[in-house]
């Protein structure tokens, strides 16, 4: 296992981003770096225990593995497959996407809102890096579309139709997953924000929905996926 920094290496770094010999400003920086580490590692600890649930993993195998009580593993981590998405940090690439991910759900006469409708959402941002990914490896809104009738199928109107609840949109399990596995992804990455590439990459947390059965069916593997979304972004800096 690669050794992460030691103790003195990690007070090295933090006088040196200090700037000052002032010790409550060497105290501030300490308190901002060490509050950093604890959010990123917590992140990608959430990032494994993602996967491994996304594969079928028990909370039993999950917390011996952690060595800790099933119920603590839960309670801890079952969040990010449950609660409400936040969109604070979503950018207005990102909400559009997931806007538009409604209303494709009340055009095929769903009352719930799918990882396969977000995935649809994306085409309506092609200048969003997600799109851009979508397009290089020949995944269309027309071939996702194809599969998304497929996987699931567009709802006969009913007499009575249903309307999504604006204030508390009807998100399905795995599509909120995906939408608060973006906000780990994004840490992962070191970004303050929430873009389009880290919804995509939110997908493959979970390997049983339909938007993720759809991407690596079409030929778009998560290293893939990385891949492209790294040179996307290092593009930018350029």
């Amino acid at each position: 296992m690669t050794p992460g920094p030691d103790l003195q290496q990690l007070i090295n770094t933090i006088k040196t981003d200090a700037g000052s010999d002032d010790e409550l400003e060497q105290l501030a920086t300490a308190a901002a770096t060490i509050s950093e580490l604890t959010t990123t590692g917590d992140a990608a600890l959430g990032f494994f225990v993602d996967r491994a649930r996304g594969s079928g993993k028990s909370w039993v195998e999950i917390s011996a593995v952690l060595g800790v009580s099933k119920q603590a593993a839960h309670k801890r981590f079952a969040d990010s497959w449950t609660a409400r998405p936040a969109f604070e940090r979503y950018t207005q690439r990102a909400r559009s996407v997931v806007q538009a991910a409604a209303d494709i759900a009340r055009a095929r006469n769903h009352d719930f809102i799918g990882t396969e409708h977000l995935l649809l959402g994306m085409y309506k941002e092609p200048g969003a890096i997600a799109a851009k990914v979508l397009v290089k490896h020949g995944i269309t809104d027309e071939s996702v579309l194809r599969a998304v009738d497929v996987e699931s199928p567009a709802a006969e109107p009913s007499t009575e139709p249903k309307e999504l609840d604006a204030e508390n949109p009807p998100y399905t399990r795995r599509a909120a997953h995906v939408l608060q596995g973006a906000v780990g992804e994004a840490l992962t990455l070191g970004h303050n924000y929430v873009g389009t590439e880290h919804l995509l990459l939110a997908f493959y947390r979970d390997q049983a929905g339909i938007a993720t059965k759809i991407l690596l069916e079409q030929g778009l593997d998560e290293s893939a996926a990385w891949a492209d979304i790294r040179a996307a972004l290092e593009g930018f800096k350029k």
